[in-house]
């Protein structure tokens, strides 16, 4: 009996037998069964145009394009990693960004129309991110929390209290 108790507690705290992190993709945050999203604004992955995207920074504001888009309800709680682009909304005194909208493509919700609001995760890091550049990518890891959030700049799907965020490196092919 006191084996048993030893061995329940040991696998209950042990971190070796914490969650496993799951690499997700933008396109499992969409249900199977949703209908077609249609982006309105290009993504950006031909750093040679970025001159025409941020000349359109002074255009007028767009209005989001499904702000109440479904979301897959089973990935609230997964420990997940995922790609993508910071927009920054709030920023500590020494440039780090600490709360952001991470979306799936450069220039979303600053220079195209933001995606819908399941393509937008909210992210609260208390540690801060360096941002160098707007066009880096980064992972993003921690807990998916499957929870609708506003933000002066679009509205989010789902929310993130990220564990981790660090430069995304493709993988050598």
């Amino acid at each position: 009996m006191l084996r048993r108790l030893l061995i329940l507690l040991l696998l209950s705290s042990s971190p070796l037998w914490a969650a496993e992190v799951r690499e997700l993709t933008w396109n499992e945050m969409i249900p199977a069964d949703a209908a077609p999203q249609e982006m309105q604004g290009a993504p950006i992955h031909d750093l040679a145009k970025l001159g025409d995207t941020l000349s359109a920074e002074m255009a007028p504001a767009v209005a989001q394009q499904s702000p109440a888009a479904p979301v897959v309800k089973a990935l609230g709680g997964q420990r997940v990693k995922l790609p993508g682009y910071v927009v920054p909304l709030e920023v500590t005194d020494d440039g780090k960004v600490t709360d952001f909208l991470l979306v799936p493509f450069f220039g979303a919700c600053i220079h195209v129309p933001p995606p819908p609001s399941n393509q937008i995760v909210l992210v609260k890091y208390p540690q801060g991110v360096q941002l160098d550049a707007l066009y880096e990518p980064f992972w993003i890891q921690g807990p998916l929390e499957v929870e609708a959030a506003s933000s002066e700049l679009a509205e989010a799907g789902y929310q993130m209290t990220a564990e981790d965020v660090y430069p995304y490196q493709q993988a050598a092919e």
